[in-house]
């Protein structure tokens, strides 16, 4: 049962990672939109969001798999 205590933190604090990367994409979309120069900081943004996005994903299904198994 620990180990489930566990993976739900690790699921909640990339919940809260994964709003805070969406308002980084917000952001990097809006520069993005205005144009510029180099906006390669802004993809690199998006891609680090998509991949918190991803990880989280994953995190939640295996925690409910395992809810899931334990109920």
């Amino acid at each position: 049962m620990p180990a489930l205590k566990t993976q739900v933190r690790v699921t909640m604090a990339l919940a809260f990672l994964s709003l805070i990367t969406g308002a980084f994409s917000h952001l990097a979309l809006t520069d993005i939109s205005h144009g510029g120069e180099d906006l390669s900081l802004e993809w690199n943004v998006l891609r680090l969001s998509a991949l918190i996005l991803l990880i989280f994903i994953g995190s939640v299904l295996l925690t409910l798999r395992r809810v899931l198994s334990q109920l």
